[in-house]
């Protein structure tokens, strides 16, 4: 089915900040004069996902510049960056929202291109890094994770793990009305796209501080991509249980057998076969046990119903759109009084 031009008036740039203020100068300079590139009106959403160094003092006095296209979200803590984007999303009012990262590894020179791309009609643009630069310890893992939701969702996009993407505004519109905790931004927007596509595009080293994505954090979002996008684990947990009683029930036979033909000393009157057979038990039972406690602490969350972020304010030089706000010496800002839904 051929593609239906989308028209594209307005533009957002959604980027989540978290301790970056050495690269905030940079990254708002070169996003900046990209998004003058375009042949369209432009906004810049940073938010500041609870940083320690002063990224949040760094965005206020850019959002309060005369003039300025950047809208300054502030966040009452760390929440995390898909969180962070969600936040984002909220405040913007593009017909096309970008997201970006805030390192600089993918380059804000890029933005045109997107832009381009949506403006033929797809819901989605994701982005494939070229010669990426991570370590083997992020690329591997991440090769898997992008196989894993491939296989999972249905949609063949080969880099789920870059954040530079675009996305149509009703795309932004129904993630908003996603009540989950729990959400992977990139396979979220994909349940509810038609049309997408990939561009290739340039991946740089980090030039300041290090990744935010610890081993734990990495785990975290590995367990976050599994459950939710789909509850296959719990099926092939059923399906992995009755292997493995299948395949106990043989060995047991097997060892009947066994004993009956070379009597008891032929391994060790049967002592460390029956741990191992234990063992093997025991760890496929945690192993089940671990799944559904995700599932379960994942409901628990959700039926808890909390806020999935708070903002703190949001600057921008001028008013938004939908909400109502309140100016201060030519500053319009809105206090402690968002939630998510």
């Amino acid at each position: 089915m051929p593609l239906k031009p989308y028209p594209i008036q307005f533009v957002s740039i959604v980027i989540p900040v978290y301790n970056e203020e050495q690269s905030l100068p940079e990254l708002l300079r070169r996003t900046e004069a990209a998004c003058r590139q375009l042949k369209h009106d432009f906004e810049i959403v940073l938010v500041d996902d609870g940083s320690r160094d002063q990224s949040a003092t760094l965005l206020q006095e850019a959002a309060e510049r005369e003039g300025s296209p950047v809208v300054a979200v502030i966040l009452n803590r760390n929440y995390g960056q898909h969180a962070a984007i969600m936040a984002g999303f909220a405040q913007c009012r593009g017909d096309v929202v970008i997201t970006l990262d805030a390192d600089l590894q993918n380059p804000p020179e890029e933005i045109p291109r997107l832009v381009a791309q949506a403006e033929l009609g797809y819901d989605v643009v994701g982005t494939v890094r070229n010669n990426r630069q991570d370590s083997a310890f992020r690329r591997w893992p991440s090769k898997l994770i992008n196989l894993a939701v491939q296989r999972s969702t249905g949609v063949a996009m080969s880099d789920y793990g870059c954040m530079l993407r675009a996305y149509r505004r009703t795309i932004i519109d129904a993630m908003l009305a996603c009540t989950e905790r729990s959400t992977f931004i990139p396979i979220l927007a994909n349940s509810f796209a038609r049309h997408t596509t990939e561009v290739l595009v340039e991946h740089a080293e980090r030039e300041h501080g290090d990744s935010k994505y610890s081993p734990m954090r990495l785990i975290n979002l590995m367990f976050d991509l599994i459950t939710c996008m789909t509850t296959t684990p719990l099926r092939l947990l059923s399906i992995v249980g009755f292997g493995m009683a299948g395949l106990g029930a043989l060995f047991a036979l097997m060892l009947i057998i066994l004993r009956l033909m070379f009597g008891a000393t032929w391994a060790g009157d049967g002592t460390f076969v029956l741990f191992a057979v234990l063992f093997v038990f025991t760890g496929g039972q945690f192993i089940g046990m671990g799944l559904l406690g995700e599932y379960l602490g994942r409901m628990y969350s959700d039926v808890r119903a909390r806020p999935r972020f708070f903002i703190e304010k949001v600057l921008r030089s001028q008013p938004a759109v939908p909400a109502p706000a309140v100016t201060v010496d030519g500053l319009t800002s809105t206090h402690t009084d968002q939630v998510s839904p």
